[in-house]
C-alpha cells in the first residue's frame, strides 16, 4: 500500500506538560516527526483548539447497548466505532463477573473481532474484572458468579482468549498464596486489587507480589479507617501503586478526588469510565448486567433495580477530563496524563502510546475550551470532526 502523509498543526499542542505552538507530520499510523507550527504547509490547521494524545479508557465494560460479556462480534465493532466521539483511541473491553462458559465466549468474541479486523479505537486488550473478587465488596457482580483465585481457570481463559487479557481485578486475599497473581505479573498481566476486603497488611503484601493498581479508588472497598486503613490506605501510602478512578461526580465527590490525586502526585492515577452497556441509552431504561437488572436515573448513574447500588457509569471520556479539572481542581498537566500516559505505563505500552512525540501511535484528539472533541485520530485515521 502507498504511505499516506498528513501535516497537522495548532498554536496549542501539549508536549511537555505545556501547550506550544507546533506541527505533527503522521506518515500511516506515527507520528513521524515534530515542527514548530508553520514549519511546512499543514493539511489541517487547529489554530487555537487544543491538541492532546488520544485517551485509553482500561475499564469499560460496554456502551450502546453492548456488553463485553454479550460476546457479540458487532456490538463490539460498533462500541470501536463510536469511542472516539469522546476521544478514546484506545481501550480494553472489560468482562465483569459471570459464569465460566459466557466469560469464555466473552474474551475469544474480543479475540475475534482484534484478529478479524475492525475500525476505531484500538482493542489494547481484556480486562477481566472478577470473577475472584470478595462476596462483601462485591457490589453489582453477580454473587452466583463469584469464586476463589483458580490459576488454572484463568490459564484456560487466557487460551480461549488468545493470549489478550492484560489486566485482571482480583481480591487479593482470595488469591491463596498469591499464586494468581505472581502468575498473572510473570506472564504479563497487570493486576489490579478491588471489591476486596483486605486489610492494609494484606494489600501491601499484594503489591510486593507484584499488584500494580486499585480498582477504581474509593469504590468496591472499605472506607479509610486511621486504624485500618485498608486497600485505600495501601493506594494512598504506597508511591509506585496506580489507582484507577471514576471521575464522574457520583462515584466519588471532587474534594474526594482533588485528595487522591494530590496524595498521589501525576503520574499514577488512572482516569476510567467503568461505563456499561446503558451509556448512550436513553435514561428510565431497565438493563441487564451479569444477569442483573440495572437501571438508569435521570443524573446518568447506572444502578442495580430497586436499590441505591452504583452498577457502573455513563461516564464519556473528555467529560471526565472535564470534571477533574473544572470541578475537582486536579492540575490539567496531572488530569491529562490519568487519561493517557499513566494507564501506557500501567500495560507496558508508553514507548508507543501516551504521548505526541516522534514514533508513537498517531492517537490524538483535537479539544475545543469546553471540551467538545472537534476530531479525533486513531492510529492516524480521522474519525470524527
Amino acid at each position: 500500500m502507498p504511505e499516506t502523509k498528513t501535516i497537522i498543526q495548532s498554536r496549542r499542542v501539549w508536549l511537555a506538560g505545556q501547550f506550544l505552538p507546533l506541527q505533527l507530520e503522521i506518515k500511516d499510523s506515527r507520528i513521524d516527526s515534530v515542527h514548530p507550527y508553520g514549519f511546512r504547509d499543514p493539511d489541517i490547521d487547529y489554530k487555537d483548539n487544543r491538541v492532546i494524545p488520544g485517551f485509553m479508557d482500561i475499564h469499560t465494560h460496554g456502551a450502546y447497548g453492548f456488553d463485553t460479556n454479550d460476546a457479540d462480534p458487532e456490538g463490539l465493532k460498533n462500541w470501536a466505532a463510536r469511542l472516539p466521539e469522546e476521544g478514546t483511541t484506545s481501550f480494553l473491553p472489560t468482562t465483569v463477573s459471570d459464569l465460566p462458559h459466557i466469560l469464555t465466549a466473552s474474551v475469544k468474541n474480543a479475540a475475534d473481532v482484534a484478529e478479524e479486523g475492525y475500525e476505531g479505537a484500538e482493542i489494547l486488550g481484556i480486562h477481566m474484572e472478577g470473577p475472584y473478587l470478595d462476596m462483601e465488596r462485591r457490589g453489582a457482580q453477580p454473587p452466583e458468579a463469584i469464586v476463589p483465585a483458580d490459576v488454572e481457570a484463568f490459564k484456560r481463559w487466557q487460551q480461549a482468549a488468545r493470549g489478550m487479557i492484560r489486566y485482571i481485578t482480583l481480591a487479593p486475599e482470595h488469591d491463596e498464596g498469591l499464586r494468581l497473581t505472581r502468575y498473572c505479573v510473570q506472564n504479563g498481566v497487570a493486576v489490579s486489587m478491588g471489591h476486596s476486603g483486605a486489610s492494609y497488611d494484606q494489600a501491601v503484601l499484594a503489591a510486593a507480589n507484584g499488584v500494580s493498581c486499585a480498582t477504581h479508588v474509593y469504590n468496591g472497598m472499605a472506607p479509610f479507617h486511621h486504624r485500618e486503613p485498608g486497600i485505600l490506605g495501601a493506594a494512598l501510602r504506597l508511591p509506585n501503586l496506580f489507582g484507577e478512578m471514576i471521575c464522574d461526580g457520583l462515584h466519588a465527590h471532587p474534594a474526594a478526588v482533588y485528595h487522591f490525586f494530590a496524595a498521589k502526585g501525576p503520574h499514577f492515577p488512572i482516569m476510567v469510565t467503568d461505563s456499561l452497556r446503558v451509556k448512550n441509552c436513553p435514561p428510565g431504561g431497565v438493563y441487564r448486567l451479569g444477569g442483573h437488572e440495572i437501571e438508569v436515573g435521570v443524573d446518568g448513574a447506572a444502578r442495580l433495580k430497586g436499590s441505591d447500588t452504583l452498577a457502573g457509569s455513563t461516564l464519556r471520556m473528555n467529560r471526565g477530563l472535564k470534571f477533574l479539572v473544572e470541578e475537582a481542581s486536579v492540575s490539567f498537566d496531572a488530569a491529562l496524563n490519568a487519561c493517557t500516559l499513566n494507564p501506557a505505563r500501567l500495560l507496558g505500552m508508553d514507548r508507543r502510546k501516551g504521548k505526541l512525540a516522534a514514533g508513537y501511535d498517531a492517537d490524538i484528539v483535537v479539544l475545543a475550551d469546553d471540551y467538545e472533541v472537534l476530531q479525533t485520530y486513531c492510529r492516524g485515521k480521522q474519525f470524527v470532526g
